[in-house]
C-alpha cells in the first residue's frame, strides 16, 4: 500500500526538484550579484539603513545605493538617486536626518543628508556634520581634523607648477630637471612613495608642517563650527560624553608634538632589528578627557598598547577601548573610570578579540566576534565579565548595528549557500528575521553547494578548522577532483560565507578543500603568531594534514588534485610545488617567489621586518631560506600564474622570476597580467577583469584535473 506523503515529505520532495532544476554557477553570473554591508539601525528602532552594491557590467563598474527596511518587514525602499554613488548610511542622533557618502558632480562634498522626519526630497549638502561623536541629546557634534594649512607665499613662482606631481623635485632633492616641460618621469626621495591601491604618492615640495589634528565642535542644529584645541600634538578616537560637556581622545602619552614622535619612530626605523628592543611593551597612546569648552586635559590611562577605539557608557561614568599591550598581544576590552582613573579588563583568557562593541542603556554590554570561521554577537555583563552569545549559527556578518536603547539588533550575514542579506534580531538574539531578497533571483536559478565542516589535529595535538565544499551535481559513489585552497595574510581566516572562488570550482565539478592553519586569524593571538619566523614549516604541514585526510574519501579522486592561493597563499603555493609533484596542477596569484627582491619592492616592508626578525641583510639565512626561487629546479607542476601589473604589496617583479624559471625548465606554465589592477583584483578589481581571472582559474584546473592534461602547451619552452 502506498502511503500519501506528509506535508514535510512534500517540503523535502519540492526542495529535491528545485535543485534538480538549478544549474552551476559560471563566472558570469558574477555580474548579477548584490552585495550588502554597514547597516545602520535608526534611532528609534523602526528603520535600517543599508549600502547595496551591484554590478554594471557594460559600464565595467559597481555601482552604491543606499537603502532603507522597516524593521516589522516589507519591501525596501531605496533612498538615493541612481545616477550617483552613494554609501555608509549613519543617522544623526534625533532621527531626522540620514547622513551617507557620496560624490556628486558639480559640488565638493563629500558627505550629504536626506531628512527623514518629512516627506523625502532631494539630499542636501552636509559636509559641516561630519561623521564625528554625537552627545547623546544630539545637540553637539565633536569631531578632529587638521587645522587649515597656510598657504604659499603667492608672490613666489612655482617654476615646476605646471609639471605632474611626482615629477616636481621634493623639498630638499639635490638634483632638478633640465627643462620642466619635458621631465615627465617620478623623482622619489622619501622612503613611503608607494602605496597600493593608491599608486604613487608625491614627495613634500615644502618642509613639513607638523600640524596635528585638534578637536572641533558645532551644534547639529547649525552654527559655526569651534575649535576646542590648539596643540602641536594630535588628538584621535575623539568621542563627547552623554551630557556634551567632556572630550574623550587619545594621543601620545606626554602630549609631544607630533613631529617629535615621528622623529623618534624614524630614528628606531633605521636601527638593526633588536628583539629585546623592538618588541618591548611600549605606551604608544593613553587616553585624555577635557572639558567641552576647552582647557587642560586629564590624562585617564598609563598603561603599555596603544587605546583606541573609546565608546563612553551611558551614565558618562566609564569609558570603553580596545587596546594590545604588544603587537602579538590580543586585543583587549577594557574600562575606565572618568573620575577615579581606575581600569578594569573586561575579557580575561577569553580565545576570541572583539571587533565591535557597545553600551546598552542597562550598563550591559554588546559586542561581536569572529569565533574561528564564524562570527557571533555576544552580551558582557561588566561586572561580572559573564559573556553569552546571542546570535550564533554557521555564518559571517559583514556589519552589525544597534539602536541607542539596545532593543534591535541589524547586521549584514551570509553563509556558504546564502549571499549577503540584511537581518534584524532582538537584542537577545531570539525573533531574527531577514529584511531583504536582493539575491532571491539568483539563488532560485543557481545551486550553491553547501561545505562540510570538519577539525583535526596537526603538528603539536593543535586543532585546525577546515571545509569541504562539494562539486555541483554530486553522486554519491563518484569521484571528482579536488582543489585545495591557500589563504592570505598570512594572517587572513576562511570560514562560513558564500565565496566566488569556491563557487566557481564547485560549479566546474570540484571538491574545494580550505582550510585555517597556524598564522590564520580569529583563534587568537597565540594561534595567530604561531608561525612567526617558521612560514612554510607547521603551517603547511597543517594543510596538507586536511589534504589527506580529504584524499582518504571515496569520492574524492586523489590522483587529481589541484592548488590555489593568493599573496602568502600564492607564495605557499610555490613553496608546495618546490616540495611534492602530489599535486597535478598549481595557480599562484599574487606571489612572491624572492622575498629579497620582494622586500626592495613592496609596499609593506615592516611585514617581514617583524615576521622574520629583522631585514634582508640583517637575517640573511630566513630570508632565503624561504624563497621559493632557491628550489625552483625541484618543481614539475603545471603552474597558472594571475597578477596585477599596479600591484605593490606583491609586485609583480616576483612573477616574473618564477614565469621564467618555470619556462627555462620546460614546466608548463602561463602567465596572466592584468592592467589597471592592484593587490585587491580578486575582491574590488574592474569586473571585467575580476571575471576573467575566474574564468581562467576554473579552465585551467578543468583541463589539467578533468581532462587528459596532455596537450601541447602553446610556445613551448624557450632556451
Amino acid at each position: 500500500m502506498t502511503r500519501p506523503l506528509s506535508f514535510a515529505g512534500l517540503a523535502v520532495l519540492a526542495a529535491a526538484q528545485a535543485s534538480a532544476q538549478q544549474r552551476a554557477f559560471t563566472p558570469t553570473d558574477w555580474y548579477r550579484l548584490t552585495t550588502l554591508n554597514g547597516p545602520a539601525v535608526s534611532p528609534d528602532g523602526k528603520w535600517v539603513a543599508v549600502t547595496v552594491t551591484t554590478v554594471k557590467e557594460a559600464e565595467n563598474r559597481r555601482h552604491s545605493e543606499v537603502w532603507l527596511s522597516a524593521v516589522d518587514g516589507g519591501d525596501p525602499l531605496r533612498l538615493t538617486s541612481p545616477s550617483v554613488e552613494s554609501s555608509n548610511p549613519r543617522w544623526s542622533p534625533d532621527g531626522k536626518m540620514l547622513l551617507f557618502t557620496s560624490t556628486r558632480p558639480g559640488s565638493k562634498a563629500r558627505i550629504w543628508g536626506l531628512r527623514m522626519d518629512r516627506p523625502s526630497g532631494e539630499a542636501v549638502e552636509v559636509d559641516s556634520l561630519p561623521g564625528g561623536s554625537y552627545s547623546q541629546d544630539g545637540r553637539v557634534v565633536v569631531w578632529a581634523d587638521t587645522t587649515d594649512a597656510p598657504a604659499r607665499d603667492s608672490t613666489i613662482k612655482d617654476i615646476y607648477e605646471k609639471m605632474q606631481p611626482m615629477a616636481r623635485p621634493p623639498f630638499g632633492a639635490i638634483t632638478k630637471p633640465v627643462d620642466p616641460a619635458r621631465f615627465d618621469g617620478r623623482q622619489i626621495t622619501d622612503l613611503v612613495y608607494k602605496i597600493n591601491g593608491q599608486g604613487f604618492v608625491p614627495s613634500l615640495r615644502e618642509a613639513r608642517r607638523w600640524k596635528g589634528q585638534q578637536i572641533w565642535m558645532r551644534p547639529v542644529a547649525g552654527g559655526a563650527k569651534t575649535q576646542v584645541t590648539d596643540t602641536k600634538y594630535s588628538h584621535r578616537d575623539v568621542a563627547v560624553s552623554p551630557d556634551g560637556q567632556w572630550i574623550a581622545f587619545t594621543a601620545d602619552p606626554a602630549l609631544r608634538p607630533d613631529s617629535v614622535v615621528q622623529a623618534e619612530r624614524d630614528s628606531l626605523a633605521r636601527l638593526p632589528y633588536d628583539a629585546k628592543r623592538n618588541e618591548a611593551p611600549r605606551n604608544e597612546e593613553d587616553i585624555f578627557v577635557l572639558p567641552a569648552q576647552g582647557g587642560t586635559p586629564k590624562r585617564l590611562t598609563t598603561q603599555n598598547g596603544g587605546e583606541g577605539n573609546l565608546v563612553w557608557s551611558p551614565d558618562g561614568k566609564e569609558i570603553a577601548f580596545l587596546s594590545q599591550v604588544t603587537r602579538v598581544s590580543p586585543a583587549r576590552l577594557y574600562v575606565v573610570n572618568v573620575g577615579s582613573s581606575a581600569i578594569r579588563e573586561l575579557l580575561g583568557t577569553w580565545t576570541y578579540e572583539p571587533n565591535w562593541f557597545r553600551w546598552l542603556p542597562s550598563g550591559q554590554m554588546m559586542l561581536s566576534a569572529a569565533v574561528g570561521g564564524r562570527d557571533a554577537v555576544f552580551t558582557l555583563d561588566p561586572a561580572s565579565k559573564q559573556l553569552k552569545e546571542v546570535v550564533a549559527g554557521r555564518r559571517r556578518m559583514f556589519g552589525v548595528s544597534a539602536d541607542p536603547a539596545g532593543k534591535v539588533l541589524a547586521y549584514v550575514a551570509t553563509t556558504v549557500t546564502q549571499p549577503t542579506e540584511l537581518f534584524v534580531a532582538n537584542a537577545d538574539g531570539s525573533g531574527e528575521r531577514r529584511l531583504t531578497k536582493f539575491n532571491d533571483k539568483l539563488n532560485a536559478e543557481i545551486a550553491w553547494p553547501d561545505a562540510e565542516r570538519f577539525t583535526y589535529k596537526s603538528v603539536g595535538g593543535l586543532e585546525i578548522e577546515a571545509w569541504l565544499q562539494k562539486p555541483f551535481g554530486y553522486e554519491p559513489g563518484k569521484k571528482y577532483p579536488l582543489v585545495l585552497y591557500i589563504h592570505g595574510g598570512p594572517h587572513g581566516a576562511y570560514g562560513e560565507n558564500w565565496f566566488d572562488e569556491f563557487h566557481n570550482l564547485t560549479g566546474a565539478g570540484m571538491w574545494v578543500l580550505s582550510t585555517n592553519p597556524r598564522g590564520s586569524s580569529s583563534y587568537g593571538a597565540a594561534f595567530t603568531y604561531a608561525t612567526r619566523g617558521r612560514w612554510g614549516a607547521e603551517d603547511l604541514q597543517d594543510i596538507l594534514k586536511a589534504a589527506d585526510i580529504a584524499a582518504r574519501r571515496p569520492d574524492v579522486d586523489s590522483t587529481r588534485l589541484g592548488v590555489t592561493g593568493g599573496s602568502y597563499g600564492g607564495f605557499l603555493t610555490a613553496w608546495l610545488t618546490t616540495k611534492t609533484t602530489r599535486f597535478k596542477a598549481a595557480e599562484t596569484d599574487r606571489m612572491i617567489s624572492n622575498w629579497w627582491s620582494w622586500y626592495g619592492a613592496s609596499d609593506a616592508q615592516g611585514l617581514t621586518e617583524f615576521e622574520f626578525y629583522g631585514r634582508p641583510w640583517e637575517n640573511p639565512a630566513m630570508y632565503d631560506s624561504l624563497s621559493p626561487i632557491r628550489y625552483v629546479n625541484r618543481v614539475k607542476t603545471p603552474t597558472l600564474m594571475v597578477q596585477s601589473e599596479e600591484d605593490h604589496r606583491t609586485p609583480i617583479a616576483d612573477a616574473d622570476q618564477w614565469y621564467i624559471a618555470l619556462k627555462k625548465q620546460g614546466v608548463p606554465v602561463e602567465f596572466v597580467r592584468y592592467p589597471r589592477s592592484n593587490h585587491d583584483l580578486s575582491r574590488t578589481g574592474e569586473p571585467w577583469l575580476l571575471v576573467d581571472r575566474l574564468g581562467r582559474l576554473r579552465q585551467w584546473f578543468e583541463y589539467w584535473l578533468k581532462g587528459d592534461g596532455k596537450g601541447a602547451m602553446a610556445g613551448g619552452t624557450e632556451e
